[in-house]
């Protein structure tokens, strides 16, 4: 792991996991000035709330199926067509 690698994944998907900020802090003595400065970066979008601290979904895991009908339908469309239903 290296501090380029954690500030572009976290760029990209907007989200820093505990693992990361952890190697970070551990690992800040030994930064040159380059990784100093991208970790501070990094610090301050935290702070601004451009990159939040939670865990990342692999690509294949938001595509599959299981995923879509136990955890996001339930939660979207069919929750509201099974409200109506039971209304009626």
């Amino acid at each position: 792991m290296t501090v380029g690698e954690i500030f572009l994944e976290s760029l990209s998907t907007g989200v820093i996991t505990e693992h990361e900020v952890n190697w970070l802090a551990s690992h800040q003595t030994s930064f040159d000035r380059p990784e100093e400065a991208a970790a501070i970066r990094l610090g301050r979008l935290m702070d601004q709330g451009q990159i939040n601290l939670g865990c990342r979904l692999p690509d294949p895991m938001l595509r599959h199926q299981e995923v879509l009908v136990d955890w996001i339908e339930p939660l979207g469309r069919r929750r509201h067509r099974q409200s109506q239903r039971a209304v009626a």
